[in-house]
């Protein structure tokens, strides 16, 4: 139950004086609907009101605070123009202007004759100084904030009501009980986190907005200790106290092997031993399989399950798409076959009869392994004895969802895997509940891809090149962008590209997207991988596990929009055969700045790590993996491309904490229940069994 020092801060912002429903509306869109929510919206700027200046020494441009006497009103001869007031102190005189103005108003606010104290941008017309629309208009200096924060705002939201939105949080904040080690706040010099807050909500200069400022990092610390000490909790329930062990006598894998086309990596057989460790230990085993493109993270997967089979018990392999489903049993099966194992599918195109059978097989144990989407969670997929679980593109999937796959069985291991290289600090906050193993370094015999960089105004060029690799039986991908907010746009373009380049190149060229019904997908792969199409041109569909070896050319247009982990994905559908390979990046028109060097990182690097450490470093972590897919938390206070020292502490923190006080019983312990439910982590103080 959330603590009742919280209760003030979980109210609706409705509940805050001046606070109407349209207001409250609009100040949810940009904050959020409670008063929580306001006082961790920090600000975005400030303006500086303490430039004092006389008006014949005041510089265009700049926010100046004045002291005036009112001379005389210019009402406007007709409404176009603007109503003008004329100011001046000892120095010289100005003009205030105002449009669309009320007489009266400006008469009651600035009567002839008297003194003011303005504030607003200077600035220069026709060698007048002049002031539109100031910001302040008042008898004393003292009713104007000199350092005033601006925060992000909405359509149809003023400054001033945000604004005074959360001053009125604010002053509902409770002082809290110092839920973090004395010895490293004192190390760290932090204040405490009321004075932080209040002093975050209050900067005077731009300096004081940086993520590397003390009471910001003291405000980042708290958000990320948070989400440290939620995902260990949930780890343990994850893990939960009833796990077995899982140990195999290696027949199964060893014909496995034996069928392989290649032998094992250092990194493969690395990354095998550490879970097989832990599927032999007799707690569950939570653990993250990172390798990048083509590191050969499904075989060290398959070994896996095939340990889970010969110890009697049965294995489940989930993938984000059907595609990627369909992919892993033609690829997997030879070696299941090999092993004597039985493998299936279950995707959401398996209907009626067909899947009945798959159901009823699964649930007498006749299926060793199932390959399936998220069909898998659904209620009536039974396993006999479910041991091992493997998550495909986990990024995909969120905790909740691992959860549910789980309680198919008394207490299956999981395995996840990703082939987004993750930085550190990311994979920590994501992927924090879990052991990691990286599969380092490409398998024998995979080729760097030679990476170009080209202007889209040499299309012509590019397609003549594209002419003579396909008449040589070469193959090619074109990637088309697809972008959120016009994905009907965005399929015609690519439509028409397919039209088009089939045309130029005197062939029919097959098309991919992620609106086509999965039966019309896998004919246009099929017509490719058996070479009857030479070309295939695709939205981001084909961003994951496609595998057409034969595939040696990579065109992304518009690879301007597309971040660095999604452009190396791509560029890792090729490269896959014998053949050499290239990877052509088409921009359209100039290069932000950002963009450019995106794109030298691809022209001049191959590591997915490295890469992805730039990617975070130049978009953050909320675009990384990909908000939308992956249900990633948006950090509020911390930014993990400037706080990474301070996440690595957290974690180390937490599992002290947590060794030390399981239950969070101790006196930090119950202010550690403050933060959790402070920042939203309720699920996780549940699993406390006091909590």
């Amino acid at each position: 139950m959330r603590p009742a020092i919280l209760f003030p801060l979980f109210a609706e912002i409705r509940t805050l004086s001046g606070v109407g429903p349209k207001l409250e509306k609009l100040i949810a869109k940009v904050a959020g609907p409670r008063l929580v929510d306001l006082i961790f919206d920090l600000p975005v700027g400030v303006v500086d009101r303490s430039y004092r200046p006389r008006i014949a020494e005041a510089a265009p441009g700049r926010i100046a605070t004045l002291e005036v006497g009112v001379l005389e009103h210019f009402p406007p001869r007709v409404k176009s123009q603007p109503y003008k007031v004329r100011v001046s102190d000892d120095s010289a005189m100005m003009d205030l202007v105002f449009f669309r103005a009320d007489a009266k108003y400006l008469n009651d606010v600035l009567p002839t004759g008297s003194r003011r104290f303005i504030s607003g941008r200077i600035e220069s017309f026709k060698d007048r100084l002049q002031m539109a629309h100031p910001d302040y208009v008042v008898q004393d200096a003292g009713q104007m904030p000199l350092h005033e924060p601006i925060y992000a705002l909405t359509e149809g939201l003023a400054a001033r009501s945000l604004a005074k939105a959360i001053r009125g949080a604010l002053d509902k904040v409770p002082d809290m009980p110092e839920w973090q080690d004395e010895a490293f706040v004192r190390r760290e010099a932090f204040a405490p986190f009321h004075e932080a807050l209040l002093s975050s909500h209050a900067p005077r200069h731009d300096a004081d907005l940086a993520p590397e400022g003390a009471y910001r990092r003291r405000l980042a610390y708290d958000e990320l200790l948070a989400n440290q000490l939620a995902l260990l909790l949930i780890r343990r329930q994850l893990r939960g106290p009833a796990g077995r062990a899982v140990t195999g006598d290696g027949q199964l894998r060893a014909r496995a092997i034996s069928a392989l086309p290649f032998a094992l990596t250092d990194g493969q057989l690395g990354a095998l031993a550490e879970i097989e460790a832990d599927m032999a230990s007799p707690t569950r085993m939570l653990r993250l399989l990172q390798g990048d493109v083509g590191s050969g993270k499904t075989i060290v997967a398959l070994l896996a399950l095939l340990t889970a089979v010969e110890a009697g018990l049965q294995g489940a392999l989930m993938a984000p798409t059907e595609l990627l489903v369909r992919q892993h049993c033609a690829s997997l099966e030879p070696y299941a076959k090999a092993a004597g194992i039985r493998l299936a599918a279950l995707t959401g195109r398996e209907k009626g009869v067909g899947r009945e059978a798959t159901l009823k097989a699964l649930a007498a144990g006749e299926i060793d392994i199932l390959i399936g989407t998220h069909a898998l969670f659904e209620d009536d997929v039974t396993f006999r004895d479910l041991g091992l679980a493997v998550i495909d593109e986990q990024h995909r999937f969120g905790v909740h969802q691992r959860m549910r796959l789980q309680s198919k069985s008394k207490a299956p291991d999981v395995l996840v895997m990703t082939a987004t290289p993750i930085p550190r600090t990311l994979a920590l906050t994501a992927f924090g509940d879990m052991d990691v193993s990286r599969i380092m370094g490409r398998p024998p015999g995979r080729k760097p891809v030679a990476t170009r960089v080209m202007n889209a105004n040499r299309l012509d060029d590019l397609i003549a090149h594209l002419k003579r690799a396909l008449s040589e039986g070469q193959r090619a991908y074109w990637v088309c962008p697809l972008v959120e907010e016009s994905e009907v746009i965005d399929l015609a373009a690519a439509s028409e590209r397919a039209v088009m380049l089939g045309k130029a190149l005197g062939g029919k060229a097959g098309l991919v997207h992620g609106q086509m019904k999965a039966a019309e997908r896998d004919a246009a792969m099929a017509a490719f991988k058996s070479g009857e199409t030479s070309l295939l041109v695709a939205t981001t569909v084909i961003e994951v596990g496609v595998d057409v070896p034969e595939a040696t050319i990579m065109v992304v247009e518009h690879a301007e929009r597309f971040g660095l982990a999604q452009l190396h994905q791509l560029r890792g559908r090729v490269g896959r055969g014998s053949g050499k390979s290239s990877c052509m990046l088409v921009y359209h028109g100039g290069l932000t700045l950002a963009a450019k060097a995106r794109l030298a990182t691809m022209r001049d690097s191959d590591d997915g790590f490295l890469i992805a450490e730039m990617d975070l470093k130049l978009r953050g972590p909320g675009e990384v993996l990909g908000k939308r897919q992956s249900g990633m938390e948006e950090f509020r206070l911390a930014d993990l491309a400037v706080h990474g020292d301070l996440l690595l502490t957290a974690h180390d923190d937490a599992k002290l904490v947590l060794a030390r006080d399981p239950e969070l019983k101790s006196d930090r312990g119950d202010a550690l229940r403050v933060l959790l439910y402070l920042f939203g982590r309720d699920e996780a103080v549940r699993y406390l069994r006091t909590g």
